[in-house]
């Protein structure tokens, strides 16, 4: 099994953004340990703040990988073109989000990459990316 953890604009900062919504590890140190909790799965991460570099990046592994987990972030809310690219691949999506986006605020409720993903996970802080791991299992 090969799955890709995806993740957008400002999740780099895991780990010393808004601690209290995000966390205080940075999610370096999180992929390892979840390459430590899944061993029989070939874990690869990529992060961009660039919506382009994201959706290259579906379409590289769109029709090789198992599996792609998707934190789009803000790009979440604005992308059509990232919808399309996960409607354009054959690899199933599993949009993440580490905060319940429907108890934020009222923009973040619309998603552009739902309606193309097998399912949306949101609101179990870093977990959510195991839940969606384990969703392909």
């Amino acid at each position: 099994m090969k799955i890709l953890i995806l993740n957008g604009p400002n999740l780099n900062l895991l780990g010393k953004r808004e601690p209290e919504i995000y966390g205080s590890l940075t999610f370096e140190s999180y992929f390892k340990s979840l390459k430590n909790n899944f061993p029989t799965v070939d874990l690869h991460y990529f992060q961009s703040n660039i919506e382009g570099e994201l959706i290259d990046k579906l379409h590289e592994v769109g029709f090789s990988f198992d599996g792609v987990i998707l934190n789009a972030g803000a790009y979440t809310h604005t992308s059509v073109a990232i919808g399309d690219a996960i409607k354009g691949i054959e690899t199933s999506v599993i949009e993440v989000h580490i905060s319940n986006v429907h108890s934020r605020e009222d923009f973040r409720h619309i998603s552009f990459i739902a309606p193309n993903a097998k399912g949306v996970i949101a609101g179990f802080g870093l977990k959510s990316y195991d839940l969606a791991i384990q969703s392909f299992l």
